[in-house]
């Protein structure tokens, strides 16, 4: 039996998960959370094999924050993505965070059961929609993964310039003046065969250095 914890700020999604799940393909629900701070609670008092996270919780810790403290406080727990949100930069945020699985709530009934099955066993397990994005990132530019061929001073100027600042800005954080920052950010996009300041906002955040709530 796969006894599992779900994680959603809305009542009425939390009862239909449990109708629909419990007590079927060897799926038990046994604890339910509004939001993060409860999640974390509930699994050290349950110890459930799966919880199932909702990524946006207004009125309390989101899921992406408490996907991060569950993998230190219980790395034991596979956590499953379940949102409404098909966006690639909230994707990537779940992986950054240590969940082992991305799922719609638009999915069929049969996807959310197999994807709980997967990570339950320790497995990954991503939606077709998702598994496509990461095909799509990873054929609009292999050179973009290349985190490790920029230098620690164009790691900070990368950070600093997804946070908004101007060069300016970053000069005087960096003790640095606004010329060297400029070109900092000129070899930036060299090495990560980028071209806009966009790019490099859409970048940083694939790479968990900026947080999308």
């Amino acid at each position: 039996m796969i006894n599992v914890l779900v994680v959603d700020d809305h009542m009425v999604v939390r009862s239909g998960l449990k109708t629909l799940l419990d007590g079927k393909h060897e799926i038990r629900v046994i604890g339910e959370a509004a939001d993060g701070e409860e999640a974390i609670e509930k699994v050290k008092e349950l110890a459930p094999d799966v919880v199932l996270m909702d990524l946006s919780m207004p009125h309390g810790m989101g899921g992406l924050e408490a996907t991060t403290e569950l993998k230190k406080t219980a790395p034991s727990v596979s956590v499953l993505i379940l949102t409404m949100h098909d966006d690639e930069e909230y994707l990537f945020q779940a992986i950054h965070a240590g969940a082992s699985g991305y799922l719609l709530k638009s999915a069929p009934h049969e996807d959310l059961v197999s994807a709980i099955t997967s990570v339950s066993a320790g497995e990954a397990y991503l939606s077709p929609e998702a598994t496509k994005k990461l095909m799509n990132q990873y054929n609009e530019g292999k050179s973009s993964s290349s985190f490790e061929v920029l230098s620690e001073r164009e790691r900070e100027v990368l950070e600093f310039i997804a946070k908004g600042y101007s060069n300016k800005e970053i000069g005087e954080q960096l003790v640095i003046s606004v010329k060297t920052v400029e070109s900092h950010k000129s070899n930036l996009m060299e090495k990560l065969g980028l071209k806009t300041k966009p790019d490099l906002v859409k970048y940083a955040s694939k790479k968990g250095l900026i947080k999308f709530d």
